[in-house]
């Protein structure tokens, strides 16, 4: 058999899609295998495909290098095998810069090497919501600083989440009663069913929805594969169909540029799994996914072992952004403590800190060579919590976040490197004998002196973190010379290189 796209043009590092028809006997979704190779010069790409429903199969390819693709089909089915055909790839459009990818050992840098500086949130279940507060939501994403979101494939059951979800991922075959228990752990759970043979393609559909207008936004999708809330037994499902799930998610998602994958939120919650578990799981990520989209994993109490080779960067949980440099030089690898404790005012300890308090945070994460993650807690009559569901922005963080995401991308493209030498006692970072970012946090002393090499002289402008504000100082800066300073807390210097 042979199927043609001679003649359609997909931009680089978009998503071409071959749509083939076959029966729906039977169980497809256990039943058939199906793939695809995409072929540019000497180059092949396998692909897996998937099982969207109705008899209709899908495979999905991002292609990364403008010109002719070939591709072909493989499946146990003959009338999906041998479909034979091609396509060109145009030159990306402005605002398409490809996937995130890791550079310099601990920065990020889109495909294209466009700097990428990381001001990310979380709004974990904000698309299980329905349609006027998931619209809602983007509206809110497209008039904020966040360039990355972290976000739950499957539904979350925990305090501020108890509403229902619209739909599953896999076909409910009865609905069951559950309670909240007031534990951070673990509810209460009686009666639900699942085929936990078959997928639910609405759901995906949906999903792929959200990640898609999340692209058009400029914003990556940190996609969370696994979480321990849940009264639906998805947390607990035997090993093979978590590894069937993880392929499923990946043939159908891969594809997308600005997805990243989280293997977990707080995995050591998750007491069915075990160290071989998740080890497991990242290998099946890494060998289904051909495009190599970031691979991360978020702890609760204990940290996993960021040095595996299948982890591309750090995720953390810790309060303590003074660690970031050590996390770094532990594992060789960029940090990205995506919880700091969330903006807020719920009695919960993670979800009450002052937007000032936040803000400190990401700079204090920064000048210590690592990236940041905002979320924002604020009672609701409705259980609105934009860490959990989205919807508008009630705190005061977010603008000035704005201003760090600014300032970062007006510093080097490289990445921002600890630099103790210039001053041992605060932290600072730079990029050596051209630029140095110095933060001050809670300290406010009236003057400073950097310790710069000799012959050296800087421009020198004074921040406040929180009025956001810069200051122009007139005179150069030279090794031993004294700054004066406000005298104020949250301030920070940036030393420019001039001679």
């Amino acid at each position: 058999m042979t199927f043609t796209t001679n003649g359609a043009e997909i931009e680089q590092w978009d998503v071409f899609e071959l749509t083939l028809h076959g029966s729906a006997e039977g169980n497809p979704f256990l039943d058939v295998a199906l793939s695809a190779r995409f072929s540019y010069k000497h180059r092949t790409i396998e692909v897996d495909g998937f099982y969207d429903g109705d008899g209709v199969y899908r495979v999905r390819f991002m292609p990364d290098t403008p010109g002719p693709w070939r591709f072909s089909t493989r499946s146990n089915r003959e009338e999906l095998s041998g479909h034979e055909g091609g396509f060109s790839c145009v030159p990306a459009s402005a605002g398409n810069h490809g996937p995130v990818r890791v550079v310099n050992t601990f920065h990020f840098a889109y495909a294209d090497g466009t700097p990428y500086k990381q001001i990310g949130t979380t709004c974990y279940v904000w698309n299980h919501q329905g349609d006027e507060l998931e619209e809602q939501t983007l509206a809110t994403l497209r008039a904020s600083p966040f360039n990355k979101l972290r976000m739950c494939v499957f539904p979350k059951h925990y305090a501020y989440n108890e509403n229902e979800p619209e739909s599953y991922p896999f076909p409910c075959l009865s609905r069951g009663s559950s309670k909240w228990t007031g534990s951070w752990k673990v509810d209460v759970q009686e009666g639900w069913s699942f085929d936990f043979t078959r997928f639910e393609p609405d759901f995906f559909r949906h999903l792929e929805l959200r990640v898609g207008q999340l692209r058009d936004l400029g914003i990556e999708a940190d996609l969370i594969l696994f979480h321990p809330y849940d009264r639906w037994g998805f947390a607990t499902m035997d090993a093979a169909t978590d590894d069937r799930y993880l392929r499923y998610v990946v043939a159908r998602l891969a594809a997308y540029r600005n997805v990243w994958w989280s293997l977990a939120n707080e995995f050591d919650f998750m007491h069915t799994k075990h160290m071989a578990d998740w080890d497991r799981f990242f290998r099946i990520v890494q060998e289904s996914d051909p495009y190599g989209h970031l691979r991360s994993i978020h702890n609760g109490h204990v940290l996993y072992d960021h040095s595996k080779p299948w982890v591309t960067h750090q995720s953390i949980q810790r309060h303590d952004l003074s660690q970031v440099k050590l996390w770094r030089e532990q594992h060789g690898k960029p940090v990205v403590v995506d919880e700091c404790c969330y903006e807020g005012n719920i009695w919960q300890f993670w979800g009450n800190i002052s937007a000032q308090e936040l803000v400190h945070r990401f700079w204090l994460g920064t000048a210590n060579g690592g990236y940041v993650g905002h979320g924002e807690t604020y009672e609701h009559p409705d259980d609105i919590l934009w860490w959990a569901k989205g919807g508008v922005l009630h705190g005061e963080s977010a603008p000035r976040l704005a201003f760090l995401r600014r300032i970062l991308e007006e510093g080097p493209a490289e990445g921002l490197e600890p630099a103790a030498e210039v001053a041992r006692w605060l932290p600072v970072a730079g990029k050596h004998h051209t630029y140095y970012l110095a933060y001050f946090g809670v300290h406010q002393p009236a003057q400073v002196s950097f310790s710069l090499p000799d012959g050296e002289r800087y421009r020198a402008e004074i921040i406040d973190t929180w009025a956001m504000t810069v200051t122009p100082v007139a005179e150069p800066v030279v090794g031993g010379t004294p700054l004066r300073l406000p005298g104020r807390p949250y301030h920070a210097v940036v030393l420019r290189r001039i001679l």
